[in-house]
């Protein structure tokens, strides 16, 4: 069975909602990031950092994109954007999903990625295995 994990766009987020290009270019600034600190230490460290290529599918169009393991122990993992309707409130999310065959490789960069997005854009993380971490500032 896939599994789950949402990125909310809650009160005291930095943004209240986000593209699928928008998501991209910040992957691409994380891949970038994870170069240069490559460069730094001597090693090609982007491609263990970053293991993927982001790939879309005609039926995916403005719904959602996947990134592609460029090696065997990466396959997938799915990105897309949605909206929650809770009363009056509309709140935005990111939706990160694990296939069915995915890998352990896979299942830990996905926490990587959404714990580096989810504290970069200060929203609500409710991770793969159930469990809420909160990088938005709560009174």
């Amino acid at each position: 069975m896939a599994q789950s994990a949402y990125i909310k766009f809650v009160d005291g987020s930095t943004v209240s909602s986000l593209t699928l290009d928008e998501l991209k270019d910040q992957l691409l600034h994380y891949k970038e990031q994870l170069n240069l600190t490559g460069k730094q230490l001597g090693w090609d460290y982007e491609d263990a950092g970053f293991p993927y290529t982001i790939e879309t599918k005609p039926e995916g169009e403005g719904k959602w994109f996947y990134l592609k393991g460029k090696n065997a122990l990466y396959k997938y993992i799915l990105m897309g954007s949605g909206k929650d309707q809770t009363g009056d409130n509309e709140r935005n999310y990111i939706q990160v999903v694990l296939p069915d065959d995915c890998t352990h490789g896979d299942k830990s960069k996905g926490n990587e990625f959404c714990k580096y997005l989810a504290k970069l854009w200060k929203a609500e993380l409710h991770l793969f295995n159930g469990r809420i971490m909160y990088f938005n500032p709560r009174k």
